[in-house]
């Protein structure tokens, strides 16, 4: 049976003991990442939490309607068995009508629903040396990573230079209020499954990226980098000092995207194969 929680009546150890044994876990979907991002969340649990579907939602002019909330790619249904198409369609049943509409970015666990639009992330599986994972990088990315330069990696950028830096390289209006808002209480957080990462040049940072690690996954969350840092392939030299850090460990280094050619040819460059999730929209009104 799927069960309506609110914030307040869910269990959070059974809700998070789901997530995080789910075979399809995602870091979005942990109660301190949702309590951050969300404006309000609340919970479709299958049984005693067998399978849990996280409902962020907000409400405009007194109409309450699901969204999928900044800074998360991949939310919808996580368990520890393989969700089938049929499990999902009771799932999105089960909203609530009092949501007049629901958008969802279900993760790439799900099955794709009729009506949905898939949408394109890329993956990289860390479980071999660096040397063999290095053999799969494309000739313009090990060519770049062969520059020369004088950065420096800083592994504990703090927040406040990051967001300094993040408004001077990546200009404010580009990110909406609640965009900005989450980002900030994001790193105010200082949770210890969040990382900061650097490089400096003469003691200046020419790039950056935060990330987010949870048992199954390393999220490349937030990358920037100034113009002459780009030029240098610091953003390169922050990816594959990550994937140096994890190689031969059981987890994925998940880009994040893209839909856009560009940066979908970046995350390829790294040998990173493509993983397909769904958009999906209903209107109730």
């Amino acid at each position: 049976m799927i069960a309506y929680l609110t914030r307040k009546d869910m269990d959070l150890d059974k809700y998070n003991t789901c997530v995080r044994s789910a075979w399809n876990s995602r870091i979005y979907a942990f109660s301190w990442y949702l309590d951050i991002v969300a404006d309000n969340w609340d919970l479709l649990v299958l049984d005693d939490y067998k399978a849990v579907m996280p409902l962020p939602w907000r409400s405009k002019y007194f109409i309450k309607y699901i969204y999928p909330p900044c800074w998360t790619q991949q939310l919808g249904v996580f368990g520890a068995e393989i969700v089938s198409e049929e499990l999902l369609r009771e799932f999105v049943k089960a909203i609530p009508k009092k949501f007049k509409k629901v958008t969802l970015q279900c993760n790439a666990g799900n099955p794709i629903l009729k009506k949905a639009t898939k949408k394109h992330n890329y993956i990289l599986n860390l479980n071999r040396s660096v040397l063999e994972i290095y053999e799969g990088f494309n000739k313009n990315r090990k060519r770049t990573l062969k520059k020369e330069n004088d950065a420096l990696l800083e592994k504990e950028v703090s927040p406040k230079e990051f967001i300094e830096f993040y408004e001077a390289y990546v200009q404010k209006p580009v990110l909406s209020k609640n965009h900005w808002k989450a980002l900030q209480q994001l790193l105010d957080r200082n949770h210890t499954d969040l990382h900061i990462w650097g490089t400096r040049e003469k003691g200046v940072l020419s790039a950056v990226m935060v990330w987010v690690k949870d048992a199954k996954r390393l999220t490349y969350l937030i990358p920037c980098a100034t113009t002459s840092g780009k030029k240098k392939g610091m953003p390169s030299f922050l990816v594959f000092e990550l994937i140096k850090a994890f190689a031969n460990t059981d987890l994925i280094l998940d880009f994040e995207g893209s839909m856009i050619s560009g940066v979908a040819s970046f995350y390829r460059s790294f040998g990173a194969e493509k993983e397909v999730y769904s958009f999906y929209q209903e209107k109730r009104l």
